[in-house]
């Protein structure tokens, strides 16, 4: 009685050990999506930052939108500086599809 109850508990270690290390061998690892990475990130500084409240929502509002690096008083790399600035030009034409594609491209190579 005593080694069947012993031997009976066992299985049901045994199984539930397997059942667990099978479930977590399983799991694919988790890509994260463009806007999970951003979360992330912005949620990282906030917190190096140390905000809270109506303040952290401020900061994860603007950094989720793309804002932070203007808010941080970064500047601009050449490349985004000319991309902002043809982009401006652009827009300024009203230039779309193809046109607005063959306009960025040569502004692009010209500054």
């Amino acid at each position: 009685m005593k080694t069947t109850l012993l031997v009976t508990l066992l299985c049901g270690l045994f199984t539930a050990g397997a059942v667990s290390a099978a479930t977590t061998a399983a799991a694919p690892e988790k890509t994260l999506t463009p806007q999970q990475q951003r979360m992330s990130t912005c949620n990282h500084e906030a917190a190096s930052k140390t905000l809270k409240g109506d303040e952290r929502k401020t900061f994860m509002s603007s950094c989720l939108k793309g804002e932070s690096a203007a808010a941080d008083g970064k500047k601009l790399t050449p490349q985004q500086q000319k991309m902002k600035d043809c982009n401006a030009q652009a827009a300024t034409k009203t230039l779309k599809g193809d046109e607005r594609k063959t306009f960025m491209s040569t502004c692009l190579k010209n500054k």
